[in-house]
C-alpha cells in the first residue's frame, strides 16, 4: 500500500496549480483555450531560456499565472505533449455533445493560431536534441499541431465572435 501511495504522489501534473484553477474556474471553451494556448507559451518560453527576456511580462503575469512552470527539459516537452492532447479532447468532447455549438469554430482556430507559432519552436528545439525520448515528446506534439491545423482548415474561421449565451457558459 506505500508504495502505490508514493507512486501517486510522484506523478507530475503538465499544468501549474495555477493554471488548473483557471481552467476550472472557466467553463467556456474557447477561455479555456486561451488558457492552454498561453500553458504552452509558457513551457516554451522555459525551453527556449527566453525568460531573461520576457522578464517584464512575466512579472506582470505572475500574480494571474504564478510561477513559470519547472522541470527537466522531458518534464516540459511531456506537458505540451499533455496539453495539446488535451485541447484536442476538450473540443472533441463538447462537439460529442453539442455538434452545432458555435463555439467550437472560434475555439479551434483559436487553438490553430496558437499551433502555428508552436511548430516552428518545436522544430528548433528538435533540432537541438539527441535525445530519443525528447525527440518522440516533440514529434507527437507536433502531430498534435498538424492535426489542430487539418481540422481548422476544414471549418470557416467566424468573422467575429459568438455571443455569449446562457446554455454556452455550461462546460
Amino acid at each position: 500500500i506505500i508504495i502505490f501511495s508514493i507512486h501517486a504522489y510522484a506523478q507530475r501534473d503538465n499544468l501549474t496549480f495555477e493554471e488548473i484553477e483557471m481552467i476550472r474556474d472557466e467553463q467556456e471553451l474557447d477561455r479555456r483555450m486561451e488558457i492552454y494556448v498561453k500553458a504552452v507559451d509558457r513551457r516554451l518560453m522555459v525551453l527556449k531560456n527566453t525568460t531573461a527576456a520576457n522578464a517584464k511580462e512575466i512579472e506582470k503575469d505572475s500574480d494571474k499565472w504564478g510561477a513559470l512552470p519547472k522541470g527537466t527539459r522531458a518534464e516540459l516537452l511531456s506537458d505540451i505533449r499533455k496539453i495539446l492532447d488535451e485541447t484536442i479532447d476538450k473540443i472533441d468532447d463538447v462537439y460529442e455533445r453539442d455538434p452545432k455549438n458555435e463555439w467550437i469554430p472560434w475555439s479551434l482556430h483559436l487553438l490553430a493560431d496558437g499551433a502555428r507559432r508552436f511548430i516552428p519552436e518545436l522544430q528548433k528545439l528538435k533540432e537541438t536534441t539527441t535525445d530519443s525520448r525528447e525527440i518522440g515528446l516533440i514529434n507527437s506534439s507536433l502531430d498534435s499541431c498538424e492535426q489542430i491545423l487539418e481540422t481548422a482548415a476544414k471549418i470557416r474561421k467566424p468573422d467575429k465572435k459568438p455571443k455569449k449565451k446562457k446554455q454556452d457558459l455550461a462546460f
